[in-house]
């Protein structure tokens, strides 16, 4: 279930890819873990990382499309466990790769040819790129922006700073969001870093990162500069989040992946009170809960992956399981690196360790623009429909195949997300009814339809954004468990391992019920329905043991290279 460094090969994936990715994993072993600790100390800037890209020309394979050069691709399979690799070996890799994504993606959804072949060649000669869309006084907010650009008698000139860029300090090309003065239309534009006229201000994070303040001081642009005007720069900019913030979950996979190992084998190999950590009860279920948390993670991650290369413009399922695999996935990697430090205390704060550094950087993924909050709101769109008013789909297969994602840079507009139909959640909780915990958990997910009938949300609470959010977290536990049991049942993974999955499920969402509860203006109907929500799920002790047995297997399995 875990990203093993020494018997890597994923074999789902073609041999070149299988190549590169194996090609990262050894780079990062023969580095060795003390250095890669060092430099994260001592905030190296990450030359030989950077380096390594460039030769094995990794970011211009995996980050060109066809559409643009032939002889390369845009594979979100692929990209996917690219992403989880970096993660493993740490954050600061996989941002320069992050925002070198989200920095392509409104060059490649513009028809701007010579913006598209001045990217690819430089991404062929190892440049990263970077996306400036957020700005100091008004964060992520895609509405508001004083990135001005103004008409000239010989193009444009555009004034204003960005704040939160990553890459900004050495970007071939920076894709910036503003707007025209004469017209008050959105624009998006590409500028070079190294510009006499970009203002390069500061690094804003205490990090091995660079994560940018920059200014554009009367910087000349031209039309050749020009990627999206109006509707279409709006666009670009929340499609461009679709395509490359999904890379946050498999960051903290990769994370939590790398820091379980740690986990696992120094508490197993630890004598306290004359026994090993492990014999304690509480430290066992904490394992064995981190572990179905992250498998959990893992199975949802894989299956979404399938829903956004499938998409079209006839269906865009994507766009309520994206911004889960944004949200829930990464508070989700919290909550696995908390049970893990519960257990391994002070060891969790020594600094020759990975999880001292995993303990920070977790925290980054899940509140990265907002991400936690701003996508709750975003998947209550979805809610009504997705529990009551299904379409019939073909069933989505699983996409491991070596082709493009070209529908990636052709999503169209932004709107109509209340419109999106869902196939019916219910079978795939039906076919796992024999194991007991997915039947309770179907039966609370259920419930929500009885609460939406007969005791929505009034008038005044359909404004309360704290009540909603509440809901939010309900109706994303119950898509959650879907993607999970279908990639459940591709891989043929173990029932005890499901099951163990869903006492998780259950309890979290009988957490979420109270929360509901204790809600200053929940009604009665509604409170009386938070209690009967509140469920213990199924204890059996064998299917504890068994999940037990893969845990404590991965003691020893893998330690980084020193």
């Amino acid at each position: 279930m875990l990203l093993d460094p020494n018997h890597y090969d994923p074999a789902h994936l073609d041999d070149e890819t299988r190549r590169l990715l194996r090609a990262t994993v050894d780079w990062f072993e023969a580095r060795g873990k003390r250095q890669l600790i060092a430099d994260a100390q001592e905030k190296v800037w990450y030359t030989e990382f950077l380096d390594f890209v460039k030769r094995e020309k990794l970011f211009a394979t995996f980050c060109t499309p066809s559409s643009v050069d032939g002889t390369k691709r845009w594979d979100a399979a692929r990209n996917a466990a690219f992403s989880e690799v970096l993660g493993f070996y740490g954050l600061q890799y996989w941002y320069a790769w992050q925002v070198t994504v989200l920095g392509l993606g409104p060059i490649w959804m513009s028809g701007n040819t010579e913006a598209k072949q001045k990217a690819a060649a430089l991404l062929d000669s190892g440049a990263v790129f970077a996306f400036g869309l957020s700005e100091k006084e008004h964060g992520a907010d895609v509405y508001s922006t004083d990135m001005i650009v103004t008409r000239t008698e010989d193009g444009y000139r555009a004034n204003g700073g960005k704040y939160y860029i990553g890459n900004g300090n050495v970007a071939g090309m920076v894709s910036v969001f503003g707007r025209l003065a004469e017209s008050d239309e959105y624009v998006f534009f590409a500028v070079d870093s190294r510009h006499e006229n970009f203002k390069l201000v500061k690094n804003v994070v205490d990090s091995q990162m660079f994560v940018s303040e920059f200014r554009l001081d009367d910087y000349p642009l031209t039309d050749a500069d020009v990627l999206h005007r109006g509707p279409d720069a709006f666009s670009a900019a929340l499609n461009t989040v679709n395509v490359g913030k999904f890379n946050l979950c498999t960051a903290s996979i990769g994370i939590c992946e790398h820091s379980f190992y740690e986990a696992i084998t120094h508490a197993h190999n630890r004598i306290l009170y004359g026994n090993p950590v492990t014999d304690f009860p509480h430290v066992r279920q904490n394992f064995v809960d981190a572990y179905a948390r992250l498998a959990a993670m893992k199975l949802f991650a894989d299956r979404s992956v399938d829903y956004f290369r499938s998409a079209d413009e006839n269906d865009r399922r994507y766009l309520l399981f994206n911004p889960i695999t944004k949200m829930k996935v990464t508070s989700e990697g919290e909550h696995v690196i908390d049970l893990l430090w519960d257990v391994i205390a002070a060891k969790g704060f020594e600094k020759d360790t990975y999880f001292t550094r995993a303990t920070a950087d977790i925290r980054a993924l899940p509140k990265l623009e907002g991400t936690v909050h701003v996508n709750l709101a975003l998947v209550l769109k979805f809610m009504p429909n997705y529990f009551f008013n299904p379409k019939a789909y073909d069933e989505v297969p699983t996409r491991h195949d070596a082709t493009d994602d070209d529908f990636f840079w052709h999503q169209g507009p932004a709107r109509g997300l209340g419109k999106i139909q869902f196939h019916d959640w219910e079978p795939i909780y039906t076919a796992h009814a024999h194991l007991p915990n997915v039947r309770l958990f179907h039966e609370q997910a259920k419930a929500i339809k009885t609460l939406l009938a007969t005791a929505a949300p009034d008038e005044n609470q359909q404004k309360d954004l704290d009540f909603l959010l509440n809901l939010g977290h309900l109706f994303t536990l119950v898509v959650y468990g879907q993607l999970v049991l279908e990639q459940a049942r591709i891989t043929g993974t173990d029932e005890h391992l499901v099951d163990q999955i869903f006492d998780v499920l259950v309890r979290d969402f009988a957490g979420y019920a109270t929360a509901l509860h204790g809600k200053a203006s929940s009604t009665e109907a509604q409170q009386q329905w938070a209690v009967q929500q509140i469920r213990k799920p199924h204890v059996d002790q064998a299917r504890f043991d068994a999940v037990w047995q893969q845990v404590v297997a991965l003691s020893g399995q893998y330690e980084m290279r020193p």
